[in-house]
């Protein structure tokens, strides 16, 4: 059951219209790293966790806050939009639609949306939910939530440099500090799992099904060794059980490959047919 208060988590209250700026804050809303991305991901990881209860109330706490930066978000794209100028082109087009287009704004926020926020990044791509990964697996999941936390908030500084908007500015850094906890926060919790799980995922695969001769090699499948300097390359694994070994070239275990040829009802090219040689 969802308790839904009235007043907004904090401020969302523009000094002046900027519908530009409202077209580049929807990235922030409903882009791949936005708010409703990461509102529904966390809250599909906690219904369907089966796991200890804490980690349950943990995804539903902050899935459910997330869900407060959306209405943030929404709020502020459709304060920004309100008595929006259509543009410097508004004599030349008087037309308010055409204005916004040649100005910059989104013509959606006024054509689908009635000059409000939309479930839809900068461009106006629709969200969808293919951005939500909730795999049943808690510290793939974390990981992918911290993940997201990163570039959401590495998104969030980027619009606070693109806009002069003081109150904008202020909304926009109270998101930064709350993406800083939630970092934090899942950096903790996949600190906690993988105290007890070690790092690779899923943990209860049976090693001895897994081929351990090739488990910890890096080959080098570019042009130069600089990668040889990286942790990656040499000495004790990160798991704690394996050795790292640098290869500074590929290994090919398996022949070359050689397919039988397609039966006649296929039409494949023949495979007696071959390029001429260049002396032909």
């Amino acid at each position: 059951m969802f308790f839904h208060m009235k007043e907004l988590q904090y401020h969302a209250k523009p000094s002046r219209p900027d519908p530009i700026f409202a077209r580049q804050l929807q990235e922030a809303l409903g882009g791949q790293f936005g708010e409703i991305s990461v509102s529904l991901q966390y809250l599909f990881q906690g219904w369907n966790s089966r796991a200890d209860a804490k980690y349950r109330d943990l995804l539903m706490d902050v899935g459910t806050e997330e869900l407060a930066h959306v209405e943030m978000l929404a709020t502020m794209i459709a304060r920004l939009l309100d008595n929006a100028p259509v543009g410097d082109q508004e004599t030349a087009a008087k037309d308010p639609v055409v204005g916004a287009v040649l100005g910059g704004m989104n013509p959606q926020h006024a054509i689908v949306a009635g000059l409000g926020a939309m479930p839809a990044d900068i461009n106006g791509n629709s969200w969808t939910a293919d951005y939500i990964i909730a795999s049943g697996n808690l510290l793939a999941d974390f990981r992918a939530n911290l993940n997201a936390e990163s570039q959401g908030r590495l998104q969030v500084t980027r619009l606070y440099k693109a806009t002069n908007d003081p109150a904008v500015k202020d909304m926009l850094s109270f998101l930064i500090a709350r993406d800083t906890m939630h970092q934090n926060m899942w950096k903790a919790a996949i600190a906690e799992l993988e105290a007890q799980e070690n790092i690779v995922v899923p943990s209860t695969f049976p090693r001895e099904l897994e081929k351990q001769e090739v488990a910890y090699d890096f080959y080098n499948l570019s042009e130069g060794e600089e990668s040889r300097r990286g942790r990656w390359a040499s000495g004790r694994s990160i798991d704690g059980l394996g050795e790292f070994k640098y290869y500074p070239q590929g290994v090919a275990y398996g022949d070359k490959p050689k397919l039988s040829p397609a039966p006649d009802y296929i039409f494949n090219t023949p495979p007696w047919i071959r390029p001429k040689k260049k002396e032909e």
